[in-house]
């Protein structure tokens, strides 16, 4: 029986994901800050199939708390199977550039942390335990946007972590998925006004993605596709011409 552990199993994209793997009969560690939401979260996991869905209540972006949260998972639950990563905060750009303790907590949840769960879950694995992990970065850390520099940076760093770990653990027990989703319509995104038409996407459809590169082993996707090739272009752009667009 498989067991998923989900740093963030409250996001609508986790949830998603979740219901999609509890059809199989999987076994979920649920973490996250608020127990009632969790509890929640498992026992529609439950209802869709699910093998077992427990929780874990933790401020996942403690990064000082990490280690000893991970030997108290294993110690209760044994070791995953699958890590989902999650969780995160878009922040307010125009706020962080003035409040600098506003900066560092769109930093550490969204890298600094992302990175420290990353590290301390493979430090102690034994060598021949199958573990994929799952990092839900985003198409913002393809390249600075001087309208969200300090959220896409963050997932910038989270992202070239991840390949070189790819790198690092080519051809052995563990395997690395990055996913970079586009505009998703979810909780974390509702202060943006305008959302809707052809470049929006639902958690479900990001969380079919998912499950597809998961199974099909790819180490990389956007989602929706058409992410790579927009970003491809946003890439490359010329400065002379990006520096000129207000994105």
């Amino acid at each position: 029986m498989t067991r998923i552990l989900i740093l963030g199993a409250t996001s609508a994209i986790a949830q998603a994901y979740a219901r999609r793997r509890a059809a199989q009969g999987t076994s979920f560690v649920l973490a996250g800050r608020h127990a009632e939401r969790l509890a929640a979260v498992g026992a529609d996991l439950k209802a869709c199939g699910a093998a077992g869905a427990e929780s874990f209540v933790a401020d996942l972006a403690a990064s000082d708390e990490i280690e000893s949260h991970v030997k108290g998972l294993r110690a209760r639950f044994g070791a995953p199977d699958e890590v989902i990563i999650a969780y995160g905060v878009l922040g307010e750009q125009a706020r962080g550039e003035q409040d600098l303790s506003h900066a560092r907590a769109v930093i550490e949840a969204n890298f600094t942390s992302a990175a420290l769960w990353v590290l301390t879950l493979l430090k102690d694995k034994p060598e021949a335990a199958q573990l994929t992990l799952v990092g839900i970065g985003s198409v913002a850390g393809d390249r600075g946007r001087a309208s969200n520099f300090l959220y896409g940076s963050a997932k910038a760093a989270f992202d070239r972590l991840l390949e070189g770990l790819q790198q690092k653990y080519a051809g052995s027990s563990v395997r690395i998925v990055r996913v970079k989703p586009g505009f998703v319509d979810t909780p974390m995104t509702a202060a943006i006004e305008n959302k809707g038409g052809p470049l929006w996407a639902s958690p479900d459809r990001v969380a079919a993605d998912i499950e597809r590169a998961v199974t099909n082993g790819r180490r990389v996707i956007y989602t929706p596709w058409f992410w790579w090739v927009i970003m491809m272009i946003i890439r490359h752009l010329p400065w002379f011409i990006f520096r000129r667009l207000k994105i």
